[in-house]
């Protein structure tokens, strides 16, 4: 079986800026994958070029063996860290929209889970708080059977009482045998949950390891290292 992902040699330049330089990347299938890095670190388009949204300067993403494009938007969820929804509609009519569009989109979960968090399909999305804007949009894209979700900053702006829910949401919402590939400053939140992590510096690969060799061969937290290596 193909990998879920790989960049290959990836480089984008903006302007004679290196926003990634060379990146060599692959990632299996199963994995909930910590994206980590200070900001400008090329993490955003790095997640923008997996998604097809950017065009490389040299170098190649493939998603399950094929590059970016209508085929790989069937499997891959994306939530962005800025909400790209129409916030005039009402969420039941978001839902029905997301069940039109995604074959894989599960309209049922996804009414359960606004239920759970409390939130009225009948209401018009600019109602709505920004936090719990972000919580419909991250119902959305946790609904589809996807094989990659792509998960940008998911809890930055919701309060801590719902952190543990969206978290919980995360991690019970998506298929064993896919990869969830999640960006975020808040460390020390979703460090448990995660089976491996990327520290990005300067649109380079500076560590690719599982959480569990950092605990053991270093005896340190993901937040701890972090720390470490970009001296917070």
């Amino acid at each position: 079986m193909k990998p879920i992902l790989e960049c290959q040699s990836l480089t984008k330049k903006y302007s004679g800026f290196f926003a990634l330089s060379n990146l060599n990347l692959t990632l299996e299938r199963g994995q909930i994958v910590g994206l980590l890095g200070p900001n400008g670190s090329g993490k955003t388009t790095l997640i923008k070029l997996i998604n097809g949204l950017l065009v490389p300067k040299d170098g190649q993403v493939l998603i399950n063996g094929v590059p970016p494009g209508a085929d790989t938007k069937k499997i891959v969820s994306y939530l962005p860290e800025r909400s790209c929804l129409n916030e005039h509609m009402r969420v039941k009519e978001i839902l029905s929209y997301f069940s039109d569009f995604y074959e894989n989109f599960n309209a049922a979960h996804a009414k359960a889970m606004l239920s759970d968090l409390d939130i009225d399909p009948r209401a018009r999305l600019r109602t709505l708080s920004k936090g719990t804007r972000e919580k419909v949009q991250l119902v959305l894209v946790m609904s589809r059977d996807a094989e990659l979700f792509i998960l940008d900053e998911p809890i930055g702006g919701v309060d801590p009482a719902a952190r543990d829910y969206i978290l919980q949401t995360i991690l019970t919402n998506y298929n064993e045998n896919a990869t969830i590939l999640l960006s975020t400053h808040l460390i020390t939140d979703i460090e448990n949950m995660l089976d491996r992590v990327l520290f990005i510096r300067k649109g380079q690969l500076v560590l690719n390891a599982l959480v569990d060799e950092i605990r053991t061969a270093k005896g340190q937290s993901v937040d701890s290292l972090f720390r470490e290596v970009f001296k917070c």
